[in-house]
This record gives structure tokens, C-alpha cells and sequence, in this order.
């Protein structure tokens, strides 16, 4: 299995680059027999989409998936499934000025040091772009687990810099996520939110925030102890994410300034099955789901691409003053919502299939 590959039972190999022909996923280990969903694939890469508001890069790319296997009569068939999404915008002219520079916190050093060679154009594989084959096997991941497990996954934007949501996540619905342009689910701070970016990208810089996920329904049982845990799977496919800095599950880091006493989720029964009366683990315990909600949040940096001078050198170590020109984000949250759901979707499936039945 290369670094390209995600995955055990469920196997999601990602290919291309931002500005190649097409990228895309290789989806091995889907169960034949499952409903086929195109609407559902369509509906997860228009969320994730550039150009899908003013808040967003401008780079305009239909994302339409050429689904070339896999697939017959509106089933799976168990044989790989693989998905091609065409780059149509692409204006590598717009980084030809960057071909010896090194943009800092970029992967432009890195991948050069790692492979003596890097694709200059958008970022080349380093490019979030290439997410949007991982929101299409993560569409996949959600028929599987919708199908066989009931399982929905829900992920919005809690914080943007400085501004915070702290509503219940009781109230949360994908309905009410997706009435936002910032994927917040309460409009006035969204509005906030929306000012808050708007003003960052007139000053030519950039925000960070918090992406806040929850998913229900799936049952006790789920992730291997010690090097599999669910937090671990769930950690380490969201730090796969271009710009992610931080996870954590249930209490978190807040849960350092409790008592055991006071963080403990006590057992009880419940309509006949074991429940806790409290989640404060976030779902997990010793690693495996214990039947509450799965809930977990992860921060996302400033985006790199900034309009601002910085001080930076070229590939000969000459200092250069940089300013990037070109379509990025100002703010990567809100399209970052759907990648989120779709890992935890990855991790979910590849866990489940792993599970006796």
C-alpha cells in the first residue's frame, strides 16, 4: 500500500494534481449490492466546490464525476470503483512567477527536499484540490454506511478567527447548515463570520477557525483497541487535510480543568440498551464507539496564500518580497466542511468493514 492510499478494507487510492488533466479516486472494497446514490455524489462535491460563493476562491471547476466502474444498473458490483473529476479551469500562468520560490508555510520546500522536484502549478499534489476525489469516496462511504449501519455524519463551522458559536448541537441539522454561506448554523454569526472574511480578504490576508462534527448512529463496537482506536483513525484522517492543525473528541482539552468526578459519563439503562448519561467521552471509549454520539472537532490554519508582502528566498537562497496573486480562499472553513465528513465517512466504512457481522 503506498502514501497515496487510505484505508484497509475500504480503500480509497487519490491521484492527479491541481492543475493535470483530471483528478480522482480509486474506491476498492465497497460491498456490491449497495443503492448508488448519484444524486448524493453530485450534492457532496457541489459543497465542496470552488466558486460557490463570493467567499471562495474563484477558480470555476463544474466537479461533475465520471464514475468509469464499479457501478451497473444502479448498483455496486464489488469490483473497484473508480471516479474521474477533469480540471477545467486551471491558469498555470498565474504561478509562473513561483516556479523558484519558496511561499512560506507552503509545501514548496518540503516536497522539493523530499523528491528534487515539484510541480509549481496551484500547488501541484500538495493542492487541496485534490480533496474533491476524497468528498467523492467519502459520498460512496456515506451509501455504505446509510445503508448498512444508519449512520449520518454532520459537520459545521463553530469558529472563524476570533468568533465562536457555542449553540447546542442538538439544534444542529445539515438543513440548517447548509442555509449559511460559511456552513454556521445560526445566521447571526454568520453574518459575523461573513464580515469577518470579507475584511480579511479586502487586507489581502486570511483566517482560521474550527470545524465542529458529529455522527449519529453508529453502534457500540466500532475500532480496534490500541494502535486502531477511533480517535486515532478519526485523528489521523483529519490531519490529512490540507491546513488542518488540531483535533480533539468529546470534552477535549476543556476536560483537563475537570475532576475525574466531574468528566466521567456514568452508565445507565435506556429503552433497553446501555447508554451513559452524559457524553463527555464523544462516543469513544478505549477506542471503540460505545453507541452515543461520535463528536469531534478539528482546527484549520490561516490559509497560506496571502496578499500581503512576506519576506521569503528562491530555490537558490537568494531573499525575494512575495505576493501572491491569483484565486485562494480567504478562508478555507466552510469548504473544508464536507472534506471533514467525508474522512470521518472513510474512517467509518474502513472500520466497519472491519467489524464481524
Amino acid at each position: 500500500m503506498g502514501f497515496n492510499t487510505f484505508g484497509t478494507h475500504f480503500c480509497v487510492s487519490s491521484f492527479g494534481e491541481s492543475h493535470g488533466p483530471a483528478i480522482g479516486v480509486m474506491v476498492d472494497g465497497m460491498p456490491a449490492g449497495i443503492d448508488f446514490d448519484e444524486s448524493l455524489l453530485l450534492h457532496e462535491l457541489s459543497r465542496r466546490k470552488p466558486g460557490q460563493s463570493a467567499l471562495s476562491t474563484q477558480r470555476s471547476e463544474d466537479d461533475i464525476p465520471e464514475v468509469l466502474s464499479g457501478i451497473f444498473e444502479g448498483k455496486t458490483t464489488g469490483a473497484p470503483i473508480c471516479i474521474i473529476i477533469r480540471n477545467k479551469d486551471a491558469r498555470s500562468s498565474d504561478y509562473d512567477s513561483l516556479k523558484d520560490i519558496y511561499r512560506p508555510s507552503h509545501a514548496d520546500f518540503t516536497y522539493r527536499e523530499k523528491y528534487g522536484i515539484r510541480d509549481h502549478r496551484g500547488g501541484g499534489r500538495a493542492s487541496a484540490r485534490v480533496t474533491a476525489g476524497w468528498v467523492a469516496a467519502g459520498a460512496l462511504a456515506k451509501m455504505l454506511l446509510r445503508e448498512q449501519m444508519s449512520a449520518n455524519i454532520c459537520a459545521w463551522v463553530s469558529s472563524i478567527h476570533q468568533i465562536q458559536w457555542t449553540g447546542s448541537v442538538a439544534a444542529v441539522s445539515p438543513e440548517v447548515v447548509e442555509q449559511s454561506p460559511v456552513r454556521c448554523p445560526d445566521a447571526e454569526v454568520s453574518n459575523r463570520m461573513i464580515a469577518a472574511i470579507e475584511q480579511a480578504r479586502a487586507e489581502g490576508d486570511s483566517l482560521g477557525g474550527i470545524i465542529t462534527c458529529v455522527v449519529q448512529g453508529v453502534p457500540a463496537g466500532i475500532g480496534e483497541p490500541l494502535f486502531g482506536k477511533l480517535q486515532a483513525r478519526l485523528a489521523a484522517a483529519m490531519f490529512s487535510i490540507n491546513a488542518a492543525k488540531g483535533f480533539e473528541y468529546g470534552s477535549g482539552f476543556a476536560g483537563t480543568e475537570q475532576k475525574g468526578s466531574e468528566l466521567n459519563d456514568s452508565f445507565e439503562m435506556r429503552d433497553g440498551k446501555v447508554s451513559t448519561k452524559t457524553n463527555h467521552s464523544g462516543g469513544i471509549q478505549g477506542g471503540i464507539s460505545n453507541g452515543a454520539p461520535i463528536l469531534f472537532r478539528v482546527a484549520f490554519k490561516p490559509v497560506a496564500s496571502i496578499a500581503k508582502q512576506q519576506d521569503t528566498i528562491d530555490s537558490s537562497g537568494t531573499s525575494v518580497q512575495l505576493e501572491i496573486t491569483g484565486r485562494h480562499d480567504p478562508c478555507v472553513l466552510p469548504r473544508a466542511v464536507p472534506i471533514v465528513e467525508a474522512m470521518a465517512a472513510l474512517v467509518l466504512a474502513d472500520l466497519w468493514l472491519a467489524k464481524p457481522h
